[in-house]
């Protein structure tokens, strides 16, 4: 037999003798569930992907709660750049805009009927989503060309 750690006091009785080969079944039973446990490579990755999976989805929810607040006041700036360049802009070059503007959305009728039957799908669908993208953006693009409006009569003086 091995001798007992010096920790511990021996046993005086098989009584206390079965009551420490017990504990000790117990403590090695534990460790060796502990040592399984560590060595389940398998349940380990699976746990730390559930984690990774929930770390992320919470960072999703922060990244586009911030995004949509960003959304929000680039929309505002650009809404009140507007109004602001609208403001400036003399009635003539407001009236040559709306006409210029007039004339694009015809223009761009006539190339869409053109575009339906001469471009391939994928073409389509791009144009189709910059389309979109413009009418969700009017504002923005409404300003832009009030831009161009102006530089092209200030080139067109100078």
């Amino acid at each position: 037999m091995t001798q007992p750690p010096h920790d511990e006091p021996t046993a005086e009785t098989p009584d206390e003798l079965r009551e420490q080969v017990e504990h000790t079944r117990q403590e090695l039973g534990a460790t060796v569930e502990a040592l399984a446990a560590r060595t389940d490579v398998r349940a380990r990755t699976k746990e730390k992907a559930a984690e990774v999976k929930g770390q992320a989805a919470v960072k999703a929810a922060e990244l586009k709660e911030q995004a949509v607040f960003r959304a929000g006041q680039a929309r505002t700036t650009a809404a009140q750049a507007v109004s602001r360049m609208q403001d400036k802009l003399p009635d003539p070059v407001r009236d040559q805009a709306a006409q210029v503007a007039g004339q694009a959305r015809v223009k761009a009728a006539q190339a869409g009927r053109v575009w339906d039957t001469k471009l391939p799908e994928p073409v389509r669908t791009r144009t189709a989503q910059g389309a979109r993208m413009a009418r969700d953006n009017r504002a923005l693009v409404a300003a832009a060309g009030a831009a161009a409006a102006v530089w092209l009569m200030y080139r067109r003086r100078g």
